[in-house]
C-alpha cells in the first residue's frame, strides 16, 4: 500500500474512533452531565468555587476549564470563581520539593478549599496518586468531588461524588472526549446561572 494511502488510513481511523467514541459517551451520559451542570451552578450561586487539578494533558484541561468560567465561555457574564492548582510553580515547587509531589494539589485544596466548594479532579487512568490525594481532602471538608478518567475509571471510580469515565485505554481520545465534556459544562452552568435561574429554585 502507497504511504499516501497510509497516512489517509490514520487519518479516517483516528476521527471515525473519536467520533464513535464521543457519540457513545454523550448518550449514556446524558443525565450525568444535566446534574453536574446543575450542581457547579448551584455551587457557585451559592458563593462558593470550583477548584480544578490534573497531570500534564490534564493539568492543561484543568487551566483551560478554569479560564472559561474565569473569563466567559460563549456568554458575556460576570466572571465565576475557579482556581486551577496547576499554575503556580512556587507553590508547586515548594511543596513538591519539601513535602512530596503526591502532596502539591492536596496541600493546596487544604488551604484554599471550603465546605461547598467543588473540586474537579482530572485523570485519564484514575490513579494519578496526587489527584486521588486531592480528593481525599476535598472530602475531609465537604467539597463535592466530579471526576474525569479515562478506561475502566481506575481507583477514583469508587472515590468521586460524581464521575465521567470514558471507557477507552488511548490517552489521547480521552482527552478529546473530556475537553468537549468541559465545553458542555460550562455552557450548562452559564444556562442554569444566567438564562433560566429558576430551574434551580427547586434546589436552592
Amino acid at each position: 500500500m502507497p504511504a499516501e494511502n497510509i497516512i489517509l488510513e490514520m487519518i479516517d481511523h483516528h476521527a471515525k474512533a473519536g467520533m464513535n467514541l464521543r457519540e457513545l459517551f454523550f448518550r449514556e451520559n446524558r443525565e450525568l452531565i444535566k446534574t453536574v451542570g446543575r450542581e457547579t451552578a448551584l455551587c457557585l450561586a451559592g458563593g462558593n468555587k470550583i477548584l480544578l487539578c490534573g497531570n500534564g494533558g490534564s493539568a492543561a484541561d484543568a487551566q483551560h476549564l478554569a479560564a472559561e468560567f474565569v473569563n466567559r465561555f460563549e456568554l458575556d457574564r460576570p466572571p465565576l470563581p475557579a482556581i486551577a492548582l496547576t499554575t503556580d510553580s512556587s507553590i508547586l515547587t515548594a511543596i513538591g520539593n519539601d513535602f512530596s509531589f503526591e502532596q502539591i494539589f492536596s496541600k493546596q485544596v487544604q488551604a484554599l478549599g471550603n465546605q461547598g466548594d467543588m473540586l474537579f479532579a482530572i485523570s485519564t487512568s484514575g490513579n494519578s496518586t496526587n489527584v486521588l490525594r486531592a480528593i481525599e481532602v476535598a472530602k475531609e471538608k465537604q467539597m463535592l468531588v466530579v471526576g474525569l478518567t479515562g478506561n475502566t475509571g481506575g481507583k477514583m471510580a469508587s472515590v468521586c461524588d460524581y464521575l465521567f469515565n470514558v471507557p477507552e485505554a488511548n490517552t489521547a481520545l480521552v482527552q478529546e472526549i473530556h475537553i468537549a465534556l468541559e465545553h458542555l459544562l460550562c455552557r450548562l452552568t452559564d444556562y442554569y446561572l444566567f438564562e433560566n435561574a429558576l430551574l434551580l429554585e427547586p434546589y436552592l
